[in-house]
Parts: structure tokens; C-alpha cells; sequence
């Protein structure tokens, strides 16, 4: 059972504040999606109102830090037992959602909900809520969070049960509205402690990694070129720290597959040169050392910004072992891809793949 909660006001007695229901049926749902730590203090909104493929609609949908969804269904006043049948409703659709479904999810919650700021991509919004890039994997997990002003008993007995029997990781957060002298308060409770619940997520295993193995994501664009990266051995990335810093985890002798986005992978190599700014980077052309900026190149705008050290290209030397033009990259079914722009390859069948097609023994 949640605790149950009283307000009194102080003064030359005690004055009790009763709890009333809120005037606007959107409010909390507002107040939830302005801030989302009334409920969850590591969550990141990324849909509302999402309809799923099941003809559903979600209220709120939000990500942690460990890169699992988070399923938020508002229920206004006494909440009936068959809002918990339609919250496990939602949840088996979520646990089908892939990576750019998520992507599209928060494309649409940014059009219609957050106005000017919808400017950031994802992977910048993740980095800027949590300070961390967005996991290798996400969606790897979820859970279950339905909010309302109180719970009916069977819809208690129905989460205890799928709780405590099947270890599901679904509970209630119960938030009573209280309003004195024009002013108005939230007072949240829990049916079940969020740390019990959070133990009792089962989480898709990863796989393991064999400690030498990275993808590296090379998107084409002005300041980067695989024909460039080909020629004088490298990979890069540029454009903000949430780009460039995941070049660092890359040191010497180790093995990198390169894929470009929605082509596939075009080379492999290993790293001989830890990453550096595109201005401290050196090549050979013809015999002599020289400035990369200073080389011919077909990225003509690799120098952007190359006296800002958060927005310059950043490049990790490499010698390629086999690369391939891009007309004939490596692309399979069930291959693992990245948004991250170099992150562990764990992907057992994607090694296995790769490593025949570029006819390598390991």
C-alpha cells in the first residue's frame, strides 16, 4: 500500500489542506514532460502521445541513462484495473522498438512539443541531458510507470503480482494535488519502492567483448571523405565533443572496422596513432611529411573550424589491412550498426561476417 499523504497548513492552529483534482486534465502530464524527474530523476522524454502499432497511445515515452524506455501512462482520477492490461499492452509493443524508431519517435516529439529547441539530434540531446553518449545498445529493457491520483485495490493486486510473481518491472507513482491561497502543490508516492523495482529489470544480455574489436561510424560528408581516409590512413570524426570524444577509447593496435552509414563497412585496419586534432596530423605524399590540411584531399572543408578544439575534425591513424570503394560495401542482415561514432564491436555474427568477406583469419 503507498503511503498515505496530509498536508496541514502552519499558522496559530493547524489547518488541514484537502487534496483536490486538477482543474486541466494535461496538467500533470505538463508537469511530468517539463520535468521529468517528478517522477524519474535519470529519464529524458523522447515521445508523447506515440501511437503504437498496435493502435495504443502512449502518454509519455522516455529513455534513461542506461538507454532503456521507459513507459509513462497518465490515469486521471480512481484508475480502473484495465489500465494495467494497457500498460502491458504498450509494453509489448516497446519492447519491438529499434534504434531508428526511436530516432523517428523523438524527431516527432521535438516537432510538436518543443518548439524552438528542436534542433538537437538525439545523440546531442542524450549527451546533454546525461553527460554520456548514448549506449552501444539501447532498448535493451523497460519499464512500466503508471500515474494517477490513487489506485484501486485489484489494480494494487495486479501490480504486486506481476511484480513479485513474474519479476516485472512495473509500478505506480501517485501524485495528489493540493491548492492554498493560489497556490498549488504535488505531492508524490510510491505503491512500490522504485529501487526494488529498478533491481527486478531483466536486461537482453550483451555480448561479450573480445577487449581488441571497434566500430568505427565514418559519415561522409564536406569534411570527411573515405577516399581520404583510404589514401593516408585514418578515421575521423568532427562536428562536437559528442562526436570526437569516443575517438579517444582508439589506441594503438587496435583493430578498427570502418561502415559508413546506410552503405555498410568498407575497411578494416589497425590503429597505429592515438587521435589528434586535423591541424596536429601529419601524412606522406610522395616521399615527404606534411600538414594533412596541407595534402590534397577530397574532403574540401576538412579544415572547418580547425582552431576550435570542440568543433574540428579529429583523426585516428590507421594502417588498413582491407578496404573496399564504397560502391562495394559489406552489408548483411542483423550486421550491428552504431549511432555512436566508435564504440566496441561485440557483434559475434557481424565479426564473423566481416571477417570472411574481407577474407581475413583471425
Amino acid at each position: 500500500m503507498p503511503i498515505e499523504t496530509a498536508v496541514w497548513k502552519l499558522g496559530s492552529q493547524l489547518e488541514k489542506i484537502a487534496s483536490s483534482v486538477m482543474e486541466k486534465e494535461n496538467t500533470l502530464e505538463d508537469c511530468i514532460a517539463a520535468d521529468p524527474s517528478i517522477v524519474d530523476d535519470n529519464i529524458m522524454i523522447i515521445g508523447r502521445q506515440v501511437v503504437t502499432a498496435y493502435g495504443g497511445v502512449i502518454d509519455l515515452l522516455a529513455i534513461d541513462s542506461e538507454g532503456d524506455l521507459v513507459v509513462i501512462e497518465l490515469k486521471r482520477g480512481k484508475t480502473p484495473r484495465e489500465a494495467v492490461a494497457q500498460l502491458l499492452d504498450y509494453a509489448s509493443w516497446v519492447t519491438t522498438i529499434a534504434y531508428d524508431q526511436i530516432l523517428q519517435t523523438f524527431a516527432q516529439y521535438q516537432l510538436h512539443y518543443l518548439e524552438s529547441a528542436a534542433t538537437a539530434s538525439f545523440e546531442q540531446a542524450f549527451f546533454d541531458r546525461f553527460e554520456a553518449n548514448v549506449p552501444e545498445t539501447v532498448n535493451t529493457s523497460h519499464r512500466l510507470i503508471l500515474v494517477a491520483s490513487e489506485l484501486d485495490a485489484s489494480s494494487e493486486r495486479i501490480v504486486d503480482y506481476l511484480a513479485d510473481n513474474y519479476g516485472v518491472p512495473v509500478n505506480a507513482a501517485l501524485f495528489q494535488h493540493f491548492a492554498d491561497g493560489g497556490r498549488d502543490y504535488l505531492m508524490r508516492s510510491w505503491l512500490r519502492d522504485p529501487m526494488n523495482v529498478d533491481d527486478r529489470i531483466f536486461r537482453r544480455s550483451k555480448e561479450t567483448w573480445n577487449g581488441r574489436d571497434y566500430y568505427v561510424s565514418l559519415g561522409e560528408e564536406d569534411t570527411r571523405s573515405w577516399d581520404d581516409c583510404m589514401r593516408y590512413g585514418f578515421v575521423s570524426a568532427g562536428g562536437g565533443r559528442w562526436y570526437t570524444r569516443t575517438l579517444f577509447m582508439l589506441n594503438p593496435d587496435a583493430r578498427v572496422f570502418a561502415c559508413i552509414p546506410k552503405l555498410g563497412y568498407v575497411g578494416v585496419g589497425v590503429v597505429e596513432r592515438p587521435a589528434c586534432r586535423v591541424t596536429e596530423f601529419t601524412v606522406n605524399v610522395d616521399g615527404n611529411d606534411m600538414p594533412i590540411l596541407d595534402a590534397p584531399l577530397k574532403a574540401t572543408e576538412m579544415g572547418k573550424d580547425a582552431d576550435n578544439p570542440e568543433l574540428c575534425e579529429y583523426l585516428v591513424g590507421v594502417r588498413w589491412i582491407r578496404c573496399l570503394p564504397r560502391e562495394q560495401a559489406i552489408w548483411e542482415q542483423g550486421m550491428f550498426a552504431n549511432q555512436n561514432s566508435v564504440c566496441r564491436l561485440r557483434s559475434k555474427f557481424t565479426l564473423e561476417r566481416l571477417l570472411k568477406r574481407f577474407d581475413i583469419e583471425d
